[in-house]
């Protein structure tokens, strides 16, 4: 700014010398010209008079250092010139001013010479007796004068430059100066010119506005922190160059990413192939979707263009753990195979049975045997049933009534039942251990209890025991079921708490039940939020630790 007021204050100036310069001296070459004019009229008619009294000899009496005079007859022959011999002159009838003079009595005329240096004014005046006088004087023309004025005029202008240089300096300076000291953060605190009242006010009224605007925007992006911080799914912002422009904690867990990788490209920092090839779907279709398995975990990850009205933004990735939705799938499609085999295996041997004595091939001594087989098979298939029933209430989480259950009295009702059963293997059961009062489903506890004991009783040894011990603790209660039975091998241990699973298919077979017992456990244990855990050893014997919390 500085340099533009500097630079338009000479501006003026030298338009202002300049120009000055030009007029003055056009100004007063017009002045002296005109008073020129005028002396050699006053000195033409003083001549004119004493040349028609005193004739030529006036004339060659005079001194012409300043002037020209020469005297033309009527027929244009120079009588006398007081410069040049008038003999060797030419006829002067064709002048100008000549020839205006002996129409009208007076003529006049201006002649440059050939080189543009010199003007000359012709003044003539006709005598009484037809002949003209004629006056005559020279002077430079403004272009001579102005070259001869040349030095000082330099020195003048060169002077002048100088000082306006300095004085425009100046000037911007004191101009810009409190311009450059405003204070823009509080403008109206500002003591500067008048003028700037109206500007200052209204970078006041955008610095009110900027600021509830940023105000707004941080609240805006705390809570979209806030949000995007607690979510489970990774959420990556891209802009149109796919560099990252937001990251939550989740996806950088997710893309192994590090923490500075904003503005960072994103395919440099994630490089896997179907990754790059689905974001270069997105953006040409608006969207795609690919799955993919990370640290034994399943993940979906949606992929959707942003648009504006005439432009592409950017691009969002949202990071989806489908892991339980995909071990759920996985579950209930062996759910239901196992259970289409689990039904189908009692059915084909009652549907035989029945096939066989509807044909009359079985012979009446081994009618109860085949029908001791139907209501064997058809009491299984009602287990199933109820068990299957069981797990889908469980699932569904639906609320049950609760009651203050004595896990004690529980277990001494569960060794009552299994009396029988542990007798013909001649296997003791007891309990032991505190009342462990806590709140939860009686029916659901039941059976917890109830199929922990009855497959320790199956996979016991002859002669062995189980042993139920109920300790009550200030945080909770803890029920251990233990047994001497075969044991449990390590690999499977963390495997028999799911459907259908069994250990020994075959020794399953003998034993009985649906291999959905323990499941049931399980998920009766998760329903009053509890914990489960199993130690066993091969040939010796299985413990089995469940933990209630009170509350």
């Amino acid at each position: 700014m500085v340099n533009k007021i500097f630079k338009s204050i000479m501006s003026v100036a030298i338009t202002v010398i300049v120009s000055s310069i030009l007029i003055i001296t056009g100004v007063l070459y017009k002045y002296f010209g005109t008073i020129q004019q005028v002396q050699l009229k006053d000195q033409l008619n003083i001549a004119a008079n004493a040349t028609s009294q005193l004739g030529l000899d006036y004339l060659k009496s005079l001194n012409f250092d300043t002037y020209r005079m020469t005297w033309v007859s009527k027929t244009g022959d120079v009588i006398f010139d007081s410069h040049v011999d008038s003999n060797s002159m030419e006829n002067h009838k064709d002048r100008e001013e000549i020839k205006e003079a002996l129409t009208t009595g007076k003529g006049s005329s201006v002649r440059n010479s050939s080189t543009l240096t010199e003007q000359t004014f012709y003044e003539a005046l006709r005598l009484e007796d037809g002949s003209v006088l004629r006056i005559s004087t020279s002077r430079a023309t403004v272009l001579v004068l102005v070259l001869g004025m040349i030095q000082p005029i330099l020195f003048i202008f060169i002077l002048a430059v100088i000082f306006s240089a300095w004085l425009s300096h100046r000037m911007a300076k004191r101009v810009v100066d409190p311009l450059n000291k405003l204070n823009l953060d509080e403008p109206l605190e500002n003591d500067s010119y008048e003028e700037l009242s109206p500007l200052l006010n209204r970078i006041h009224m955008q610095h009110e506005k900027i600021n509830f605007q940023m105000n707004e925007l941080k609240r805006k992006q705390e809570e979209f922190n806030q949000i995007t911080s607690n979510m489970k799914e990774g959420l990556v912002l891209l802009d149109n160059k796919y560099r990252i422009i937001s990251i939550n904690p989740a996806a950088t867990t997710i893309f192994n990413a590090y923490n500075d990788c904003i503005g960072k490209d994103f395919l440099t920092v994630y490089r896997k192939t179907n990754m790059i090839s689905a974001i270069n779907k997105a953006m040409e279709d608006g969207h795609s979707t690919i799955r993919e398995r990370k640290d034994n975990n399943e993940y979906q990850f949606d992929i959707t263009r942003i648009d504006s009205s005439t432009t592409t933004n950017g691009l969002v990735i949202l990071a989806v753990d489908i892991t339980e939705r995909v071990n759920a799938e996985k579950n209930r499609r062996e759910f239901t195979a196992n259970v289409s085999h689990e039904l189908k295996t009692p059915l084909q041997s009652i549907i035989g049975s029945a096939e066989l004595i509807e044909n009359g091939i079985v012979k009446q001594d081994d009618m109860p045997k085949f029908i001791g087989r139907i209501r064997k098979e058809a009491s299984r298939l009602v287990f199933l049933i109820d068990d299957i029933i069981r797990l889908s209430q469980l699932d569904e989480e639906a609320e049950l009534p609760r009651e203050d259950v004595s896990l004690k009295v529980l277990s001494e009702e569960v060794c009552d039942i299994l009396s029988d059963s542990a007798k013909m293997k001649n296997i003791s059961i007891d309990v032991s251990g505190d009342d462990g009062i806590i709140n939860g489903v009686r029916q659901l506890l039941f059976e917890v209890i109830y199929n922990l004991c009855d497959n320790a009783i199956k996979y016991n040894k002859p002669n062995g025991n189980v042993h139920i011990k109920i300790t009550d603790e200030e945080n909770g209660v803890y029920l251990n079921i233990s047994d001497t039975g075969i044991g449990i091998a390590q690999e499977h241990q963390h495997k028999i708490f799911e459907r259908f699973y069994r250990v020994d298919k075959s020794h399953s077979k003998l034993s009985g039940g649906t291999g959905l017992g323990l499941s049931i456990v399980k998920h009766a244990v998760q329903y009053h939020h509890g914990k489960i855990d199993i130690q066993s050893e091969l040939g010796k014997g299985t413990t089995i630790s469940v933990f209630f919390n009170k509350k």
